[in-house]
């Protein structure tokens, strides 16, 4: 699978030199000289990081990763700059930031931090991934048997759930049986662990 790290910092010779690095270690790279160049690239459906440099003309690596959040994209990002400071520090850090790093900033060490952060972020990937396929199985069920999922989710046995909804048990035993062939789940339990990732046990997913 292809691994993809974004470098952003207005200095030729750091940018490139960490762009030649991470290549000869096997990682695909694509460079940028300014923010805004960064941000008119389509982050791609793969493991991918982004080293950013703080202090730039024009937009700053703040702008960068605030830009980020207003998009609603979410990237690992590791900052490298030459300019650090324990509030810069803080800040990024607040911000999300997974690493803060300073110019200049060993190989080994840099190479460690994308490694770090690509392994998180396809882990994200893959967590999200479950989550759309579960919120997809979760709006497969009728109103029935989502009213069935979220009481045999909370805890209730097939005869409160009857007495809750005023239907048979036999009815419930048979909407109940639907919902977990839907829901992929093999035992009342895995309802609930649904429910918890979900976080529909008191709402309701609509």
């Amino acid at each position: 699978m292809q691994r993809l790290v974004f470098v952003v910092d207005d200095d030729d010779r750091v940018r490139l030199s960490s762009a030649r690095l991470l290549q000869s270690a096997g990682y695909d790279v694509r460079d940028f000289a300014s923010g805004e160049a960064f941000l008119q690239h389509a982050l791609p459906q793969t493991p991918t990081c982004l080293i950013l440099d703080m202090k730039m003309p024009n937009s700053s690596g703040f702008d960068v990763v605030d830009a980020l959040a207003q998009r609603g994209e979410v990237i690992p990002v590791i900052v490298l700059t030459g300019h650090g400071s324990i509030p810069m520090t803080v800040r990024a850090m607040k911000a999300g930031v997974r690493e803060f790093l300073t110019k200049p900033v060993a190989p080994e060490s840099l190479l460690a931090a994308v490694e770090e952060a690509l392994v998180f972020d396809q882990q994200s990937h893959d967590t999200r991934r479950e989550l759309a396929a579960l919120a997809v199985r979760y709006r497969s069920l009728t109103p029935r048997e989502r009213d069935i999922f979220l009481h045999a989710a909370g805890g209730l046995l097939t005869k409160q759930i009857a007495a809750e909804l005023g239907i048979s048990e036999i009815t419930v035993k048979v909407h109940k049986r639907k919902v977990m062939e839907k829901m992929h789940a093999k035992s009342v339990a895995d309802l609930g662990r649904s429910a918890e990732r979900l976080h529909i046990a008191s709402s309701g997913l609509r």
